[in-house]
């Protein structure tokens, strides 16, 4: 929500008003200079919206503000230049709007669009959300990164690796969502205050790593011919997709990280398919170079991978992983009631990779139980035994 500064007015003031905390306010408006606010400057408010409303016979400002529990000076914020002394019956002013719902709908599958669309309306309510691009997919699509939070430890979630695993981006979207409401409603999460997390905390997602192959599972193969008729090939002459985890190019993304990917590759398929094809070598899909540049920038603390199914949490890799992982998948479980699972004869992955060259934190959370993709009915119990996770994530 859109304010105007007037005289006197500081981002502290605006933060004791709207019940904000400054800090939230501070990272809306990263062009601002807090110290030195100047009459007619616009400041963005996180965790509002206006609403319009049709001044009736008997109204005030002040009656306006009382029946919505809204601070009087939030109305001539949002109205700058109206006199309160000349209102008109049937004039529209705006309201100040606090959202306390969510924004993401989780009862729906969850394509690429419905992603992007998700992330441009979170931004406008969440101005301090950052979202950069971290790449490109084979098709052109870009792959978000959502950056939440201003501490020191950086820690990293993403989804949808296999294309229809879908069902994880929507998990992570909604956590995304209740922890947005969390931070701008100061309300508890399981216990929990958030705000800490955010002080401490640099959260990095990216919700949806293989975009073409999660519109692949849920629309069918593109428009153009070509790709059509490829990935048509590559599914053995099946239009039915709903098995497909690999790219576009019929390549596992998660079998793409040099870490022992020979010995994958040598157990795998040796052509492109709809899942397990390691490609021809490590790190050639966009997707993976992507997300092992992002990894590289970002110095993460601990990565957690979120895939579907088994309701287990894999944390080892050739016994690189450090001892504190012991102590994270131990409160993993606890709050999930997942089992944890130190390794499997499973090679080249992304969590594999990073306990290998970083000898940090790496998770693989594998979200319910099942046939892939997993059903929406499942949705809501994967999301209580998830939230958890996500939290612990930020707290340990």
């Amino acid at each position: 929500m859109e304010i105007v500064v007037r005289q006197g007015d500081s981002l502290w003031n605006y933060s004791q008003l709207f019940k904000i905390n400054l800090q939230l306010i501070n990272d809306s408006n990263p062009s601002i200079q807090p110290k030195s606010l100047s009459v007619g400057q616009r400041i963005q408010i996180p965790g509002f919206v206006t609403q319009e409303y049709q001044i009736r016979n008997g109204d005030t400002l002040w009656s306006i503000a009382q029946s919505r529990h809204l601070p009087l000076e939030t109305i001539y914020l949002v109205n700058p230049g109206i006199n309160p002394n000349n209102l008109k019956i049937n004039q529209i002013i705006k309201v100040p709007l606090r959202i306390k719902w969510r924004l993401v709908d989780g009862g729906q599958p969850y394509d690429y669009a419905k992603l992007i669309n998700d992330i441009t309306r979170l931004q406008a309510v969440y101005p301090f959300l950052q979202v950069p691009s971290i790449g490109n997919t084979v098709l052109g699509k870009n792959i978000p990164e959502i950056l939440i939070g201003n501490g020191r430890k950086r820690v990293h979630y993403n989804g949808s690796f296999h294309a229809n695993e879908w069902i994880t981006t929507l998990i992570i979207m909604i956590f995304l969502n209740d922890y947005l409401l969390s931070l701008t409603n100061d309300n508890i999460i399981r216990g929990l205050s958030t705000s800490s997390f955010y002080d401490q905390t640099t959260l990095s997602i990216v919700p949806m790593v293989n975009p073409d192959g999660v519109d692949l599972v849920l629309h069918g193969p593109p428009k153009s011919e070509i790709w059509r008729n490829r990935v048509t090939e590559y599914n053995k002459g099946s239009t039915d997709f709903t098995g497909w985890k690999a790219n576009i190019r019929g390549v596992d993304l998660n079998d793409q990280f040099p870490a022992r990917w020979e010995l994958e590759k040598s157990r795998n398929p040796n052509q492109p398919g709809p899942r397990d094809y390691g490609g021809e070598k490590p790190l050639s899909e966009p997707e993976v170079i992507a997300m092992a540049d992002l990894t590289r920038k970002r110095d993460f603390a601990r990565v957690l991978a979120f895939h579907t199914q088994g309701e287990v949490i894999y944390w080892g890799f050739e016994n690189l992983e450090p001892l504190e992982s012991t102590l994270f998948v131990k409160e993993f479980s606890r709050v999930s009631s997942y089992e944890p699972v130190k390794t499997i004869e499973s090679y080249a992955g992304y969590k594999d990779w990073f306990i290998q060259d970083w000898r940090r934190p790496g998770f693989t959370v594998e979200l319910g139980h099942g046939i892939n993709p997993l059903p929406l009915s499942q949705f809501d119990k994967i999301y209580q035994n998830t939230l958890g996770i996500f939290l612990a994530g930020l707290y340990l």
